[in-house]
């Protein structure tokens, strides 16, 4: 079922992609595997599947230790400062950096360890008091600040759009998003590679996709419905 799912998703994007008259090569999908088993992962990754999305930490570090070495875990959930340290070196990308002081914290873990670590800002376009994130008015300025880090390197934007029942609605928020995004593109700024753009899950990646992701998030399209009550579904 979950090689059927993949295949499923897989197509979809080709498709949105058309749709949009881009080349699929320029959309990385990433398989959020939080709360599934190594078995299940092992499965996506046998289809050819290197990109996969953890939310919490030790969950990200048990299964770094577990499964082959050249997947790229990304972290997409939210951050606490005291776990930074655990997961660098181990993730390729954090799409969560939520706050100017985790940023910093990255910077004083990544320091000592004489590391270059990859992020993605998270940007709370629809400003929903659940989520974590960086106001859209807010973010141009934490560009420009964490910029000056040497140990940082922002790579791009993410967001986390609302759960809705008709994923059209959450067009404006990706399309929000891809605008500033081609605007701090636009800018130059030192040390700021602005190549990435985070957007869309199950329920939204194709609208996502159509509006310029270059990431995209997908668990239960092709794991399947989680055990765990009142997540959401990504």
């Amino acid at each position: 079922m979950i090689l059927e799912n993949l295949e499923e998703v897989n197509k979809r994007i080709i498709s949105a992609c058309k749709k949009a008259g881009r080349d699929p090569k320029e959309v990385t999908l990433i398989a959020v595997s939080k709360t599934k088993p190594s078995s299940m992962i092992e499965e996506v990754y046998g289809a050819g599947i290197r990109a996969f999305g953890e939310n919490k930490v030790q969950e990200l570090c048990e299964k770094y230790k577990e499964l082959p070495q050249d997947i790229r875990w990304h972290m997409i959930g939210h951050l606490q400062r005291n776990k930074v340290k655990q997961i660098l070196g181990k993730a390729e990308l954090i799409h969560s950096v939520d706050s100017l002081r985790l940023a910093e914290q990255i910077e004083e873990d990544a320091a000592k360890l004489d590391l270059t670590v990859d992020i993605l800002l998270e940007v709370n376009v629809a400003e929903e008091e659940s989520k974590f994130g960086f106001k859209l008015e807010e973010t141009e300025d934490a560009i420009l600040k964490i910029a000056t880090f040497p140990h940082v390197r922002i790579k791009g934007l993410m967001t986390i759009a609302p759960f809705v029942e008709n994923s059209e609605e959450n067009r404006s928020i990706f399309k929000k998003l891809r605008q500033f995004y081609v605007d701090m593109q636009s800018k130059n700024i030192d040390n700021i590679n602005m190549s990435m753009l985070s957007m869309g899950m199950t329920g939204d990646y194709e609208i996502a996709i159509e509006e310029g992701a270059t990431l995209v998030r997908v668990g239960t399209g092709i794991f399947g419905t989680r055990y765990k009550i009142g997540e959401n579904e990504v």
